[in-house]
């Protein structure tokens, strides 16, 4: 059997026994924030057995995405080396939610692999809980297993627990003899030996763990089965490597073609062998790209924290193990089309998102070759210093530091060490890696499930706060409980923060005071208003809750609005666009996605025109769409908006065809209500990860105002540059009369264009769609002020360095009477004057025609520039050969004399100095300074 019909099989035999085939969910937990990874078919299911929510069928079928790299599962260092270890694997499984139990849970098993499947029963062997008498009972009875097969174990193999407390049960596992006569003992079951496998886990789910450890019986009890699909199709294949199925074969051929080394299936066995070190590398990128690619395309990024470092981590270890095939050019995102053509008929989501997969993987890649190769430099500078050392070892904060940095494996830095005759610290590394282990486990621990709570209620309980916000500003309400500053009603019109969307504010009216909320919170169910004291006075009365009606009609029209952007951007960019966080207040919103490259104008422009497009259609939201089932909600297309927590039944909000989003926030009645939306700044905030700030309706109308006050400073700055332009054209034309007739008849016309400019549209009164062409009309004036901004930049630029020419050219008499009356020495000149001079480009053009004029000599020319020396030194070429004259060296010691330093090359050198004083005393002492330099 392929793969495909393995799969299909599995999920085909439980179809015909009464099972809902249910898609996979995604591999990032967006409904729970316990887990980095989905990392095991019940994650999505876990508000079910937790009695928090319920689902439309009681049987259910799936193969599920699992990602296991942290906390107790991870083999992240097995992976490769073995034949069955993964990060990325299937996990096939039948579940039961208060209907079936041990009984049909243990004969479909069975039925399956001994029937359907023809595996041979004499090697299969089954394991039960030490206590569980009525699980061995079903397995002696309703199939024909050989009874010395089924063996008991503890907690530790044969108890599973969602966490520390919770529903929890024992469970029974199915292995398989893969030894070549069958001859597997029961001391192999359970013994990590890969010639015994396990291959289907049976969880019966009926008890609760409380805080005590104690166990009580839950009221439903459940079934959770989990197959590794790999493992099963090594097994039905007659593989003895998982690598070797079908499921693998594509891509290690596909990296064999790449890398132009042939897979022999070679394991591991601590020799260094070479086509053993092929191997592992093939098996190890053969991983970790199933890995990258659906976590990626479920919307995960590589960072430096969390899931996004752990992909990181991988991704660099996959480019790492590619060097062993000598591939130093990025190789990875070729792989992922392999995947799509062979997976995506199951998982769709990987050929949608192909693009922004190999996209992103390949700018991994081009990233973190630079930063192998500076971490192989790292090594040879701790090589180095260890070969220096008595020990003649490296240590293992060095060898970790070269694992967790630069992503060494500890088998590359010994294999790297070893050949420099060098050994490593492997107790000191695995100490740190314990560490590192240990906060990734305890990063990796089940939390308790809900929010962390704002406020205590001791022993106190209190019954949900009703919230009648979605169509009510206020209400009758009764204090229940005044916690701190935190005011709990039995009812309320106030929002609590949640989901990006800002708590409300408002006022409680009791009979004879006013009460200013200051913010919404909540625990849970439980809505806490905060006030600036404790009235405690309140428990138990009336009150009159009022939302800030204006506040909150601007925090709808935002949240709204994020809804529109998020849609835009996916039809302007792509399908991989999804919400990565999201800040919703009055005054503006804030939009964070995945997107990896920055969003240009024309693409603004698109985004910005199609939301301002959808506002003008007045598309009602449809109504009704709260409070719907979970699964009627995914079945609309409905997408998560990140932040949110979804249970059995949610919010759905819906703008005709455009838009359909999980959302429990408040909403406009339809897009109308936006008036307009006006993007302010696009930017980066992480890698991979874009930021929109955007506001609407007044908000746009503050911005379109800020904008014109813009245009007026800008407007003011070029008409001051237009005035200091004609400014330099006098002092030129003081020079040169005949030089800027030219520049004038321009700035003129700039004067023209300017009056034009100033014919702004006055801003309108209300929101309209007529602030688009406002905004629009602002824009070009904005550009077309920075055109001639720019353009007279050049201008001045131009009329500057032709000043500084004629102003040098009309003191080019004043040089030829500073040679005439300079000092003769040893068959040279040496001048040293003060000169005037505005710039010191213009004191270094100076000495430049001093240079060109003296035929064989040395100048020191001074002058003073913002209060403070300016010196210029020049020696003519003959003097530089002949006497080794160098400028540099003669304008350092003539600046000491002035408090000052500088330097330059043998034919010209400058330096500045802080004593404007002793600027004649410095140039008389220029003579013997010279002297000096030349005869030594």
């Amino acid at each position: 059997m392929t793969s495909v019909e393995i799969r299909e099989s599995f999920l085909q035999f439980f179809r015909e026994r009464g099972h809902t085939v249910v898609p996979s969910a995604s591999v990032i937990p967006y409904n729970d924030p316990t887990l980095l990874f989905t990392n095991a078919g019940m994650n999505q299911f876990k508000d079910v057995f937790l009695g928090l929510g319920t689902r439309p069928y009681t049987r259910a079928v799936d193969t599920q995405k699992c990602i296991r790299v942290s906390g107790k599962h991870n083999d992240l260092e097995e992976v490769g080396r073995d034949t069955y270890h993964h990060t990325f694997f299937e996990m096939l499984g039948n579940w039961s939610f208060g209907d079936y139990y041990k009984n049909e849970a243990i004969s479909w098993a069975w039925e399956l692999l001994t029937k359907v499947w023809g595996l041979p029963k004499e090697r299969l062997w089954a394991t039960v809980y030490k206590d569980d008498d009525e699980a061995e009972n079903i397995w002696k009875t309703v199939t024909n297993i050989d009874h010395s097969h089924i063996l008991r174990f503890g907690e530790k193999e044969n108890f599973w627990e969602m966490g520390e407390t919770g529903p929890c049960g024992p469970c029974s596992e199915i292995h398989i003899d893969r030894t070549p006569q069958g001859t597997a003992t029961a001391k192999m079951v359970n013994a990590g030996t890969p010639d015994v496998i396990e291959i289907w886990n049976l969880v019966f789910i009926q008890f609760n763990r409380d805080e005590n450890g104690a166990l009580h019986p839950l009221p439903s009890k459940h079934v959770d089965t989990g197959m590794g699909f790999e493992r099963i199709c090594a097994v039905l294949q007659n593989k003895t490597s998982n690598y070797d199925t079908d499921v693998f074969s594509p891509l290690l051929q596909k990296i064999s073609e790449i890398s132009n080394k042939s897979y022999a299936g070679t394991l591991y066995t601590g020799t260094s062998n070479r086509q053993e070190e092929v191997d592992i590398a093939m098996r190890v990128i053969a991983d970790h790209i199933r890995t990258l690619t659906f976590a990626i395309g479920d919307g995960a990024l590589p960072s430096n924290e969390g899931r996004g470092y752990v992909l990181r981590r991988i991704l660099r270890r996959a480019a790492r193990f590619g060097r062993t095939l000598d591939l130093h050019e990025p190789f990875l995102y070729k792989l992922a089309p392999v995947l799509v053509d062979t997976m995506s008929n199951v998982f769709p989501e990987i050929k949608i998102h192909q693009e922004h997969i190999q996209k992103i993987i390949k700018g991994e890649e081009e990233s973190f070759n630079a930063t192998l190769d500076r971490g192989l430099e790292r090594f040879e500078e701790i090589a180095q210093r260890a070969l220096t050392s008595s020990q003649k070892i490296i240590s293992g904060e060095d060898v970790f530091r070269l694992y967790d940095t630069y992503g060494f494996p500890v088998d590359l830095t010994a294999l790297l060490a070893q050949e420099k005759g060098l050994n490593i610290d492997t107790n000191s590394f695995e100490k740190l890696m314990e560490e590192q282990r240990a906060r990734s486990r305890e990063s990796g621990k089940s939390l308790s499930y809900g929010t962390n709570k704002i406020f205590s209620l001791g022993d106190r309980t209190l019954p949900p706060t009703e919230f009648v916000g979605y169509t009510e500003f206020e209400c009758d309400a009764t204090v229940l409980d005044v916690e701190n500053n935190f005011v709990i009603l039995d009812k309320t019109p106030f929002y609590a923060e949640s989901g990006g969307q800002v708590g409300d504010t408002g006022i409680l009216q009791a009979s004879d005071i006013n009460i200013s909320v200051e913010d919404t919170q909540k625990d849970g169910d439980i809505f806490g208003h905060i006030v600036e004291a404790s009235p405690t006075e309140l428990i138990g009365k009336k009150v009159h809750a009022a939302v800030d009606k204006e506040r909150r009609l601007a925090i709808m029209r935002n949240h709204s609005a994020t809804h529109l952007l998020h849609n835009a951007l996916r039809k302007a960019l792509g399908a991989h666009v999804h919400q990565a966080g999201s800040f919703v207040g009055p005054e503006y919103l804030r939009f964070d996605f995945a997107h990896y490259a920055k969003l240009s104008d024309k693409e603004l422009q698109e985004i910005e025109s199609l939301v301002n497009e959808k506002i003008q259609e007045n598309i009602p939201r449809t109504p009704n769409l709260n409070n719907i089932p979970f699964e009627e909600a995914k079945k609309m297309g409905a997408l998560m908006f990140f932040g949110e927590k979804y249970g059995d039944r949610v919010n759905v909000i819906q703008f005709g065809d455009f838009s359909t989003e999980f959302c429990g926030g408040t909403h406009v009645n339809s897009t109308g209500e936006i008036g307009y939306f006006k993007i302010l700044r696009e930017e980066s905030i992480a890698s991979g990860v874009r930021r929109i700030e955007a506001v609407t309706h007044t908000g746009a109308l503050e911005a379109l105002k800020s904008q014109d006050a813009a245009l007026d400073e800008k407007i003011k700055q070029v008409k001051l540059i237009i005035e200091d332009t004609f400014s330099l054209c006098k002092e030129l034309n003081s020079l040169n009369p005949q030089s800027t007739q030219h520049i004038e008849n321009i700035l003129k016309t700039m004067n023209k264009m300017l009056e034009g400019i100033k014919n702004i549209p006055p801003i309108p009164n209300s929101v309209s769609p007529e602030l688009g062409k406002h905004f629009a009309h602002r824009n070009k004036l904005n550009a077309d002020l920075t055109l001639l901004s720019n353009e007279l930049i050049d201008i001045r630029k131009k009329l500057e360095k032709e000043i500084s020419h004629n102003r040098v050219q009309s003191k080019s008499e004043i040089i030829d009477s500073l040679i005439a009356n300079s000092r003769a020495m040893n068959g040279y000149r040496v001048v040293a004057s003060k000169v005037e001079a505005t710039s010191l480009d213009e004191l270094k053009s100076l000495g430049d025609l001093l240079r060109a004029k003296l035929q064989s000599g040395i100048g020191v020319l001074a002058t003073v520039i913002d209060n403070k020396v300016q010196l210029v030194c020049v020696v003519t070429d003959d003097l530089i050969v002949q006497k080794k004259a160098d400028a540099g060296k003669i304008v350092r010691d003539v600046a000491k004399l002035v408090n000052g330093g500088g330097g330059g090359k043998p034919h010209l050198a400058t330096a500045g100095g802080k004593d404007i004083a002793n600027i004649e005393n410095a140039l008389s002492e220029v003579a013997q300074i010279v002297e000096k330099l030349t005869n030594s």
